[in-house]
């Protein structure tokens, strides 16, 4: 069963702008496309990167969920969530990754949220993700939604550039 929510929100430019979530299989056309695009970022950003491909069924329910970002009906982001440890209801999210010319609009934090509150109906209490010291941008957009680092969760991560984040999730949001 899919799951669509929609968000207005202004932007700098072009006055109100919207955008659309729905929930896909990252084996998805459009979820394919994104994580090829994130990858090929990532290399020329690091010189390497974890694979494009994700495990389709650790992104499904009941194991989590993978969705894409439409702006103004275009695919413009991606990201997902899948269970950690849920004995300590954890999700980890994977895979957050906007456009360049989609950037600034406010299209990460609208689906940070969205994979926030998924994850809290799913019974999450605790996101934990990761990112590199050299993504700025994301680095940003988790510390003002209230990510705080912590010490690694994936073994034989570089500490000089990988950084992990939790945050305590509320149904609130």
């Amino acid at each position: 069963m899919s799951t669509t929510s929609r968000a207005r929100f202004v932007s700098a430019g072009d006055g109100a702008s919207q955008i659309e979530i729905v929930e896909r299989s990252p084996a998805d056309p459009d979820a394919s496309v994104l994580l090829r695009a994130f990858y090929a970022e990532q290399v020329g950003r690091y010189g390497f990167a974890d694979p494009a491909e994700l495990s389709v069924g650790e992104f499904v329910a009941p194991h989590g969920v993978f969705a894409v970002v439409y702006y103004y009906g275009a695919p413009a982001g991606c990201g997902g969530y899948r269970w950690f440890d849920r004995a300590t209801r954890t999700v980890e999210i994977k895979k957050t990754y906007i456009v360049p010319a989609s950037r600034g609009l406010g299209a990460g934090r609208a689906l940070l949220s969205w994979l926030e509150r998924h994850a809290v109906v799913a019974g999450a209490r605790r996101a934990i993700l990761e990112t590199g010291v050299r993504n700025t941008a994301a680095l940003g957009l988790f510390t003002s939604a209230g990510y705080r680092p912590v010490d690694r969760y994936v073994e034989g991560r570089d500490p000089a550039v990988n950084r992990a984040f939790a945050r305590l999730l509320t149904s609130k949001g």
